[in-house]
């Protein structure tokens, strides 16, 4: 026998079970190739849009910015946005097509319309249009072919498809369902059940953002699982097998995306629902990776402008998460917990923590509140969403009977908003987190060292000892810090972004207001944290949209009084006053409203304008008045500029204490005015990275010569004045913790 050669292998029977393999190293290896070929699929499928819009006639066309007749084809929603600070407050329409013909000449490409006619904003999805528009090249990167701004209304060539015509009346059945339902409950229900969030208060939008609970607000994959939860259920029950049950989740599949409407974040939430669903219900959380790989590769190669949304990353990603992470960390905290609050926890915690990179890269700061807020809500979200669906599907039959349906689901829909608002105004509810990747390296590197220090008994001591205590240092300085607003203030300049918001003590609970921003919500939040219950007058100084849009913010659970417009004004105010009848205002005339005096200086001219004059022109419009308490005067300067400054320059200017700068600070000033003053306080209405230019360097270097102390909201947010003998008081908000 040869000692050197290696001994025999024993022989392995027939039916011996092969050698065990690393737990799950095949599954790994798939998903690796799996995202592999969905990151090559995605560059593929960018780079061939890219190839396909950057060329042919619609672009030719953009280039040279020629006008052409389109025939289109509507692919999503219309939405109306009018931008802050605009001079005309004629919304604009946005509206996604894909354009079929132009010229006569056949072609495919997206493009996206921006409208001015109001008739734009009821087209359904899959209408087809005709219209003449100028196009223009959009921006570098963008998967469109071209940018097409038009003024006339569509022409209609056909009526949109029968599921949309089905989703339309659906949607707007439960709306008339939940109509009688508080305001909160009516604004959230629907975007649990289709997504439609036209009717949410913008305070309830905020603070589901600031709780971490704004997937709610959209269809998404959750909304879909719980759907197809109940029917499978029901199915069971039935006693139906197993072939009738797939069969009646598919229906509920097709029945979702008729209601929702079959757009592109419809169809991949319930694809997206549809894949975590089977994995986790046939207990595959190991095949659901590759699985929601393939389903990536197919949506992306379907639709490569997906490769570039954060919404879709986020679906992705949040499912990735609940896949991978939630079922181990499931099974660790149901050996110390019952297992139904170890799975809720363990899949909030692992689709939060999945996100965190991408919410850090948009710079929306990292959520402190997001898994508390999730884990209290969670419980409602089922009963609100499938009372909801089943509301909808009852509502173009039987409206009565759907109200009765809608009201048990406005309870739980009630419990959700409250959650919602605790979190969002506890201190700290979010943290600010630096932006791009420089955040995303941040936060992956203090999860590592939290991985880390926790797994060393000593360093896990040491760090929860560091954690309460940074924890009771937060609590004491929120604690003692001075509160809002501010005891004894007078005068507020609002934050309300690129415009004015202003609001004048008169008494406990009421102010006078003078403007009201571009932006309702910001102006209805600035008031509400005042304690702004009654507002006995309002002045609205000129018709630009950046003083007058914020409107409907002021009227909103407030009792108004007098509205006062300029003497020059056309009267375009109107359309924001809800049927209310202003007063212009007049050289001399005087309010006297609890401790405030108001006395009227401009406009001197005597020209009529209307928001289509030149900005200039509207601007020399403005309301200017002197404010006076006992102990505070300030001058209220609108946004005069240059020649209307030397109008009242030579009727003779009084001192005030506080100036509100003309114009956001503009560079359109004249020296003497600002002199002739004699301010101690300057405060610039202006909103952040504005395209203005607002505050102009001119500008805020003159007043700091006059030993001014100038103050913004952009950087010091809402600003207050506090009067006293000895001089103004100036108290900042965004100075506080």
């Amino acid at each position: 026998t040869d000692r050197t050669a290696p001994p025999p292998r024993p022989l392995r029977p027939p039916n011996a079970e092969a050698p065990d393999r690393p737990e799950g190293s095949g599954g790994m290896r798939t998903a690796t190739a799996a995202i592999l070929i969905c990151v090559a699929a995605s560059a593929f499928g960018v780079g061939s849009r890219l190839a396909a819009v950057g060329s042919g006639p619609v672009r030719a066309l953009a280039k040279r910015e020629s006008t052409a007749r389109l025939d289109a084809v509507v692919t999503g929603d219309p939405k109306a946005v009018v931008k802050p600070g605009a001079v005309h407050h004629h919304e604009t329409v946005i509206v996604p097509v894909r354009v079929e013909r132009v010229d006569r000449q056949r072609v495919r490409v997206p493009v996206l319309v921006f409208a001015t006619d109001p008739a734009w904003t009821g087209l359904l999805p899959s209408r087809h249009v005709r219209f003449t528009a100028r196009l223009t090249t959009p921006e570098r990167g963008e998967l469109l072919a071209a940018i097409a701004l038009v003024r006339d209304p569509p022409t209609m060539l056909g009526a949109p498809s029968g599921p949309q015509r089905v989703a339309g009346v659906i949607r707007l059945r439960l709306r008339a369902a939940a109509s009688h339902l508080p305001g909160d409950q009516r604004g959230l229900l629907p975007g649990l059940v289709d997504g439609e969030t036209s009717l949410l208060r913008p305070d309830l939008a905020d603070a589901f953002a600031k709780a971490g609970l704004t997937h709610l607000m959209a269809v998404s994959g959750e909304n879909l699982s719980l759907i197809l939860g109940a029917v499978l259920g029901l199915g069971r029950l039935a006693g139906l097998g197993r072939r009738a049950g797939p069969l009646l989740a598919g229906a509920a599949i097709v029945g979702f995306v008729v209601l929702a409407r079959p757009s592109p974040s419809v169809l991949r939430a319930a694809v997206m629902g549809g894949v975590a669903l089977i994995a986790v219900v046939g207990g595959r959380e190991r095949q659901g990776v590759p699985a929601l790989c393939a389903t990536v590769l197919v949506l992306v190669l379907a639709d490569p402008e997906l490769a570039r949304s954060y919404g879709f990353a986020l679906s992705a990603f949040a499912t990735a998460g609940i896949l991978v992470l939630a079922p181990a960390w499931r099974d660790r905290l149901s050996r110390r917990m019952p297992r139904g609050l170890a799975e809720a926890l363990a899949v909030s915690t692992a689709a939060h923590l999945a996100c965190a990179p991408l919410l850090a890269m948009l710079g929306t700061g990292v959520s402190l509140s997001a898994i508390p807020a999730n884990l209290l809500a969670a419980p409602a979200v089922a009963p609100a969403t499938l009372l909801g669906v089943f509301a909808a599907t009852v509502a173009p039959f039987s409206l009565g009977a759907a109200r009765l349906i809608v009201w048990p689901a406005g309870l739980a829909v009630g419990w959700i908003t409250s959650v919602a608002r605790f979190f969002a105004a506890m201190p700290y509810a979010v943290i600010g987190w630096p932006a791009g990747l420089a955040g995303v390296a941040l936060l992956l590197a203090a999860v590592v060292a939290s991985v880390l220090v926790f797994r060393r008994p000593l360093a896990r001591g040491i760090a929860a000892a560091a954690l309460v205590g940074v924890a009771l240092i937060a609590v004491g300085m929120h604690v003692f810090a001075p509160s809002w607003p501010p005891s004894g203030w007078l005068f507020v300049a609002c934050d309300v972004g690129q415009g004015d918001g202003l609001a004048l003590f008169t008494g406990h609970g009421q102010a006078v207001v003078v403007d009201t921003g571009p932006d309702p919500h910001a102006m209805d939040r600035c008031l509400h944290d005042l304690g702004v219950r009654t507002v006995p007058l309002l002045v609205l100084t000129h018709p630009h949209a950046d003083h007058i849009d914020g409107l409907p913010g002021v009227l909103r659970g407030r009792a108004v009084g007098t509205v006062v417009i300029s003497p020059d004004s056309d009267g375009e105010e109107r359309h924001l006053l809800a049927g209310r009848t202003p007063r212009t205002a007049g050289i001399g005339d005087v309010w006297t409203v609890g401790p405030l005096t108001l006395a009227v200086l401009g406009p001197l001219s005597t020209l009529r304008v209307t928001d289509r004059d030149t900005g200039t022109t509207v601007n020399n419009a403005s309301i200017v008045m002197l404010a006076r308490w006992p102990d505070l005067s300030v001058m209220l300067s609108g946004d005069v500029e240059i020649e209307a400054q030397r109008e009242l320059l030579a009727a003779g200017v009084p001192a005030a204490q506080v100036l509100k700068i003309p114009h956001h600070g503009s560079s359109h000033q004249d020296p003497a005015f600002l002199a002739a003053v004699r301010a101690r306080v300057a405060i610039a209405s202006v909103g952040a990275d504005n395209d203005y230019g607002h505050p102009a360097p001119s500008t805020m270097s003159a007043l700091t010569r006059l030993g001014e102390h100038v103050y913004r909201t952009d950087r010091d947010g809402d600003v207050a004045v506090i009067g006293s003998p000895g001089g103004p008081t100036v108290v900042t908000r965004r100075n506080r913790p």
